[in-house]
């Protein structure tokens, strides 16, 4: 796997964390409300939540975002080394939903969260340095 690709689908992987991640409290944020939606029985219920949740353009939004980030996965999945894959945007993702997070309100109180990820944005680093010096040079 040539060292442009490996960049590629890194690139690829962080936008697919982003897009999960980001999206996350945005979509916790528009389903609100749906607690309150009450009906006799379960089919009446599911399809008052479905058409309460595909009716708010502050859940469908955000969701629609979030599925994107699944096709750009699929897609660069194909071509991807899995060692590096799983790692960037797995916990990458739970970065961004912190961040976003925190962005929109929602405090994040402890500091060892804060440590926590920035020993995994490190981690992610070494593994995507690592796994660049593996390759061989062509020059």
């Amino acid at each position: 796997m040539e060292e442009n690709s490996i960049t590629n689908n890194i690139i690829g992987f962080l936008l697919v964390a982003l897009c999960w991640g980001f999206t996350n409290p945005f979509i916790k944020q528009g389903s609100r409300g749906l607690e309150n939606i009450k009906r006799n029985n379960w089919i009446n219920q599911t399809l008052a939540e479905i058409w309460f949740l595909i009716t708010r353009w502050q859940y469908v939004i955000p969701l629609l975002l979030n599925l994107s980030g699944s096709i750009v996965y699929y897609y660069t999945l194909g071509q991807a080394d899995l060692s590096l894959a799983v790692p960037i945007t797995n916990s990458l993702t739970f970065i961004f939903t912190t961040l976003a997070a925190n962005l929109i309100g929602e405090e994040v109180r402890n500091k060892e969260s804060w440590i926590g990820m920035a020993v995994v944005v490190i981690g992610v680093g070494l593994c995507s340095r690592a796994k660049r010096r593996i390759i061989p040079d062509r020059r």
